[in-house]
């Protein structure tokens, strides 16, 4: 008799909102979503009749889309939101879906994130720089696309000389989580520990940067020292 498999891949779906998001940035959010298991489910929401969505269109086959039509029923009013927010509760509810990314520049997707969250299950958000701080915040983890795009092939910025545009907030926020992990006598503290509560306040996500990893976001951060200890980063703050 066969024995069944102990563990299967993690199936992951990703919601597009093909109204809000840019088709030049679905091989980003795809390779990103590879964090979380295989993007089986791969829906694009839209009124496929307006020229606007011609972009997506070309992709369909490619990335084997799977497009949900929706007419502007009435002015002002978007069904696609509804559409698409009753799928994700579906796939939620149906209990095979073991993380979502949804791609969006629209606020209106908040408490859709939140809810999804509420399940322990995590969502990606995909959208801009001009995406609403509401719907970031709201998403376990928030990717501006927009710099991943822009972000240099196989090079690292730390090894040009060049320090990102990272801002007070998150200097704060990754100085308060290193001061409430466990450090050692030297003052350093384990980058995994960091990085997790770090998670727990933030969809903060160092790909926004221009960066791969956390660890080389810090490691380019003056405010911080590092080291490598078997494998693993541990940091210290010094400003």
């Amino acid at each position: 008799m066969a024995q069944r498999p102990t563990s299967r891949t993690r199936n992951i779906a990703l919601l597009i909102d093909a109204d809000n998001a840019s088709p030049s940035s679905l091989e980003s959010a795809l390779t990103i979503l590879g964090d979380l298991g295989t993007v089986n489910i791969r829906r694009a929401y839209g009124n496929w009749s307006k020229p606007a969505l011609k972009g997506w269109s070309s992709l369909v086959h490619r990335y084997a889309l799977e497009p949900q039509q929706q007419f502007d029923l009435t002015k002002g009013k978007n069904a696609t939101d509804m559409k698409m927010t009753i799928d994700a509760m579906d796939l939620l509810y149906d209990g095979h879906v073991d993380g979502f990314g949804l791609m969006t520049s629209d606020s209106d997707f908040m408490p859709l994130a939140i809810r999804i969250r509420q399940n322990g299950t995590p969502v990606y958000g995909f959208g801009t720089d001009r995406t609403p701080e509401a719907f970031r915040e709201a998403c376990t983890r928030f990717i501006d696309l927009g710099a991943v795009a822009a972000e240099p092939s196989g090079t690292n910025e730390k090894a040009n000389g060049r320090i990102p545009q990272v801002d007070e907030t998150l200097i704060s926020l990754l100085g308060d989580a290193w001061r409430a992990s466990r450090r050692d006598d030297d003052g350093f503290a384990s980058l995994s520990e960091v990085g997790q509560r770090v998670a727990n306040r933030s969809s903060f996500d160092a790909r926004s940067y221009g960066f791969s990893r956390l660890s080389e976001l810090v490691q380019s951060l003056p405010n911080f020292a590092t080291e490598n200890r078997e494998g693993a980063l541990y940091i210290k703050r010094l400003r």
